[in-house]
């Protein structure tokens, strides 16, 4: 009760700290302006996104058109030099054959070069160097134009005779040599700067396309952290509200909830808190003595079925020999015969009452263990004459250590543990034969074993062999007789003394029971085993330890 109370002052805390914060509530945000803001802020950090994307586009752009323009005048100047190199072929061909049609690349020439050099001339006056040079080589050929080659076709069209002397002549030649020259140095200035815009422009993409990715993934995460903030504020408390709620209708009243959330959301989570502490508080005390009285109760039914259960057997034979010993009279002899099984039954009736006395000592914490130095030869041997005697058709064999196995313990407990287990392995032997009892010093611990080659456990059993009342489907099909009792007290005694039992076994193959205890030390004076009080163990744990 005691409990129940501390958990109902604890939840009238919770309780009460729950209604005390409602007033707390209304800050200076509430939801909906948490929202806003949340909002507000992944809009502005989009805009700076897209601004930044849209200077980088822009340079992009920019760096393009440079490298574009490049390109373009670089194609103009190589049709113009081409031109230039028609004009000379088309005059140096009339002047050999006096043939009018090689004039034809000349008059086309002289007809497309306008043109291009005002194109070349509009393309290069962002660059002060090249549109210097544009404009030099434009000078060059209009001189070649008006000082050379128009004033020789005219000269050759009076005076074919004058043809061979002109032919021979280099003065045309080394005009036009002069333009490729000039022509050359434009077109490898221009080569550099495109090759110069090129490498700007892919810089300029690929800063782009790093400013355009880092763009986008901002972009990305202030939507993430927008939406996770969101999540955060406000769906995951209606999620965890939801979920409180589901274990709530349950009848799980346990649970509560943080009260970390924004504006109504905090209303609601300390509301529900409150509700929650007010239905668990009105809860507990009923739980708990539902508990005490179920348990009570288990507890009570047990024993009730486990002890009538032990007593009507032994109590049926004692009433029934009494009852023929007083209705008829018999000779001395079956007189005798049944006055021993009365006795055999009344021993079985104080050996269980002596088991169950013993039981409840270990579950009140009450059997004390008086130690002292005890010799586990001499126990063993002293059992072993004792229950030599109990069946003529079992033979007992006992492997004395050639060393005193001195141990700190309570004698009579300890005969007790190997009573049962001598006990056990000649009952479960019905057909006879070797029970061999061994002992030994295995480092610090002194081990003893009992060895029979009967019945065995089977495996299914094998978990339950240290359960209260159980006795297994071996021992009724033989009709062997027992409590139940005998190895969980040999457990709780052998615990106590600070060591562990267990056992192998097949069925039909025989068991071995072994118990280790810790040596008594030697010279000093001191016990391996304290004394205490033979503390109890978890009735409900089967099995065994090795």
């Amino acid at each position: 009760m005691s409990r129940a109370v501390a958990q109902s002052r604890k939840l009238d805390a919770a309780s009460s700290a729950a209604e005390a914060t409602p007033e707390m509530v209304r800050g200076p945000s509430g939801l909906l302006g948490r929202i806003a803001m949340s909002a507000i802020a992944v809009a502005v950090g989009l805009v700076i996104v897209f601004a930044v994307l849209f200077v980088a586009i822009l340079s992009l752009r920019n760096r393009s058109a440079e490298a574009a323009r490049s390109q373009q005048v670089i194609a103009t100047a190589t049709q113009l030099q081409t031109l230039v190199i028609d004009l000379e072929t088309g005059v140096r061909g009339f002047v050999i054959t006096y043939d009018d049609r090689y004039l034809d690349p000349w008059r086309a020439g002289q007809e497309h070069y306008p043109a291009a050099i005002e194109t070349l001339l509009r393309l290069t006056d962002s660059n002060r160097m090249q549109h210097a040079r544009a404009r030099s080589i434009k000078s060059a050929i209009d001189t070649y134009l008006r000082t050379y080659s128009r004033p020789l076709v005219d000269f050759l069209r009076r005076n074919p005779k004058e043809a061979p002397s002109v032919a021979t002549s280099d003065r045309g030649r080394k005009q036009v040599e002069t333009i490729r020259d000039r022509f050359a140095r434009f077109l490898a200035t221009e080569k550099a700067l495109s090759a110069a815009g090129k490498d700007r422009a892919r810089a300029t993409a690929r800063h782009a396309l790093k400013v355009g990715g880092a763009g986008l993934g901002s972009a990305l995460l202030l939507i993430f952290v927008g939406a996770l903030y969101l999540d955060r504020a406000v769906a995951r408390p209606l999620r965890l509200t939801a979920e409180a709620a589901t274990r709530i209708a349950g009848g799980d009243f346990s649970g509560r909830l943080p009260t970390r959330g924004p504006g109504e959301v905090g209303q609601l989570e300390r509301t529900f808190n409150a509700m929650a502490a007010s239905l668990e508080r009105t809860l507990a005390d009923l739980a708990v003595r539902n508990r005490t009285l179920a348990e009570s109760e288990r507890v009570k039914s047990e024993l009730v079925s486990n002890v009538s259960h032990e007593l009507r057997t032994p109590l049926t034979s004692v009433l029934g020999f009494s009852a023929l010993m007083l209705d008829r009279d018999l000779p001395p002899a079956d007189t005798k015969r049944y006055l021993e099984v009365i006795r055999t039954e009344a021993r079985r009736l104080a050996a269980l009452l002596n088991d169950l006395l013993d039981l409840q000592r270990v579950e009140q914490h009450t059997l004390e263990l008086r130690l002292e130095d005890v010799d586990l030869n001499d126990l063993l041997a002293a059992q072993m004459t004792l229950y030599s005697a109990q069946s003529e058709a079992h033979t007992l064999h006992f492997l004395a250590a050639g060393e005193p196995l001195v141990i700190r313990g309570d004698r009579n407990r300890l005969a007790q543990v190997v009573g049962n287990l001598l006990s056990n392995a000649i009952k479960y032997s019905p057909g006879g034969g070797e029970v061999e009892v061994g002992a030994g010093l295995i480092g610090e611990d002194v081990s003893v074993w009992v060895r029979d080659r009967g019945l065995g456990i089977p495996t299914d059993h094998q978990d339950r062999i240290f359960t209260k009342f159980f006795r297994g489907d071996v021992g009724r099909e033989h009709g062997i007789a027992g409590t139940g009792l005998g190895l969980v007290l040999a457990r709780q005694i052998i615990e106590a003394h600070g060591g562990e039992i267990g056992f192998h076994s097949e069925g039909g193959a025989g068991s071995t029971f072994w118990f280790r205890l810790p040596a008594a030390e030697q010279g000093d004076g001191r016990a391996t085993v304290s004394e205490r009080s033979l503390a109890a163990g978890d009735d409900s744990e089967s099995g065994h330890r090795m």
